[in-house]
């Protein structure tokens, strides 16, 4: 085959070539879901490796799209799924017990696992550009007019492996990413008309981003608190908190520009960051990198960090997915941690439209597949009318950390989003809701495993229940052992049901790993006979 530079124009006019098979093959949102596809599943994190260490078990993120071996309930479906390192079989069969009306065996049959065999940092998608006979092998597996791929995000390495590959990467072309940076948001929140934060474009220096930090407070004295976001940064990650309120000597009306700005480049170095073990030095020191913002941050009593959800089809159409409450941590609230379903009743209708407004000018410029908005909401009950105001302060151009709860709802529901309400019904007609988080971890869970997690999801009953459609649907399993960190969307009929679901998973497992627990006597640990031949 043909070498092309990522870069040349051949090359990207072969990608564009391909992009739009997506558009002569598209005729509704779950078009790809019903017909007859093989779907490669590349779910590569390819994003700045250096930020993505801040999170503990970024590589089991992998496991995150593994919701989609639910599409195997089409029994025409076919499915390559590619990881770094192999998947426990117990994880994948946990998955296709979930498929309804199915045959365990005829899913497993349509569904080809391979893996790079490399652990190492650097992005999956690179790590099977890296090995030629896989790419070969992915494409003898495939049928090229029936295909399609599927990714965590685009990047340049994505690209290149769907012209390699030969088949249409159902994502934005890598060239529009810039749109989903921070700085790039808030040039869409502008055009397309949505209230977001004062704040700065994209800053190469730290002498520049402390100007830009002190032209801001300037415009507003009143300012108490300045988020300093890495451009492309991850999950809040990068994000850092500058206090004005620990330096009232050079507050606007007190001290000069000069003054001022002297000041904050000394503050820069004790801001709050908000990731673990975060250093002034390593953060300035990506600042040239990557970029960096100064934001207002925005101050309220009660503060609300909801989302909303949309997808932009192949031919250009918009749709409202979802809304979501964010559930968010770290020194100050900026971590991503969860989230519930749907958005409040208060302002999720208001989301959904801000959202239409953000995906039409996403389109405009090309975008397609999904896409989130974050907000920040905080209730201002003495005003007139709506009684939350809401600031957009993030796009998100990949499938983050609501897309697979809420695909696992759809798929396992079989159910329908009513834009209408902003609710979503099973196919029986039933309200549904969820909580869910990538983050349930705790020092006392290290060392459980996979298998040990399945005896406690079975013998407590912690399992989804497919025919209420509620219980408790469970991911990155593969990080639990090492880091003690787990995912799980507890799926109810209300929201208080999907809350007590969630706390009942929580219940079990701190229990099931209490310090004096002597697994060998716990009915969750049965001792089955020892193959030898096996071990």
């Amino acid at each position: 085959m043909k070498t092309l530079n990522s870069s040349s124009s051949a090359y990207a006019e072969q990608f564009r070539h391909l992009q739009n098979q997506l558009r002569e093959r598209w005729h509704s949102v779950d078009f790809f879901d019903q017909d007859d596809h093989d779907i490669l599943i590349v779910p590569s994190v390819s994003m700045d490796q250096r930020e993505l260490k801040k999170i503990e078990g970024c590589l089991h993120y992998e496991e995150r799209l593994l919701f989609s071996l639910i599409r195997l309930r089409n029994p025409r479906t076919r499915l390559i799924y590619i990881t770094a390192v192999p998947l426990s079989p117990i994880i994948i069969d946990y998955y296709l017990q979930l498929l309804p009306g199915i045959p365990f065996s005829h899913a497993r049959d349509r569904l080809l696992l391979l893996s790079t065999y490399d652990g190492s940092p650097k992005p999956l998608s690179q790590k099977i550009l890296e090995r030629p006979r896989l790419i070969e092998r992915i494409r003898q597996a495939l049928r090229p007019q029936k295909s399609y791929m599927v990714c965590y995000n685009s990047s340049e390495f994505e690209r290149e492996l769907s012209v390699k590959v030969g088949i249409p990467l159902l994502a934005p072309d890598p060239d529009l990413l810039y749109l989903g940076t921070k700085s790039g948001s808030r040039e869409i929140f502008a055009e397309s008309g949505v209230p977001y934060p004062d704040g700065s474009k994209t800053m190469k220096t730290v002498s520049d981003l402390v100007e830009a930090a002190a032209e801001l407070w300037e415009r507003q004295p009143s300012l108490k608190r300045i988020v300093v976001k890495l451009n492309e940064g991850f999950s809040g990650e990068g994000n850092a908190i500058l206090d004005l309120r620990k330096i009232p000597q050079v507050a606007p009306e007190k001290a000069s520009h000069a003054e001022r700005v002297a000041t904050l480049h000394e503050r820069m170095e004790s801001m709050s960051f908000q990731a673990k073990n975060e250093t002034w030095e390593n953060f300035a020191s990506r600042i040239p990198e990557l970029g960096a913002i100064v934001e207002a941050f925005i101050e309220g009593e009660e503060k609300r960090s909801p989302s909303v959800q949309g997808y932009i089809s192949p031919s250009g159409e918009v749709h409202i997915l979802s809304t979501h409450d964010q559930i968010l941590g770290g020194p100050d609230g900026q971590i991503y941690l969860g989230c519930k379903f749907p958005g409040d009743e208060a302002y999720r209708l208001l989301l959904q439209e801000m959202g239409l407004r953000v995906g039409r000018v996403l389109a405009d410029k090309g975008a397609i597949e999904r896409y989130g908005v974050d907000f920040v909401a905080v209730h201002q009950p003495d005003s007139p009318g709506a009684q939350w105001d809401l600031q957009a302060i993030e796009i998100n151009l990949r499938k983050g950390g609501t897309t697979h709860p809420f695909m696992s709802l759809k798929f396992l529901t079989n159910g329908r989003y009513d834009q209408s309400t902003g609710l979503f019904y099973s196919h029986e007609g039933r309200e549904k809701y969820y909580m869910a988080t990538d983050n349930l971890q705790k020092e006392r869970y290290r060392g459980l495993m996979p298998q040990d997690l399945m005896d406690i999801i079975a013998h407590h009953r912690l399992h989804f229940d497919s025919s209420t459609k509620t219980g408790n649907v469970f991911h990155l399993m593969g990080s639990l052992s090492e880091f003690g960190k787990l995912g799980v969307t507890s799926i109810g009929d209300s929201l208080q049901q999907a809350e007590d679901l969630y706390n009942q998973v929580v219940n079990v497992l701190d229990e099931e790993t209490k310090p004096s627990l002597n697994p060998a006597q716990h009915p969750s640990y049965p001792s089955p006979p020892i193959a030898w031949g096996t071990i």
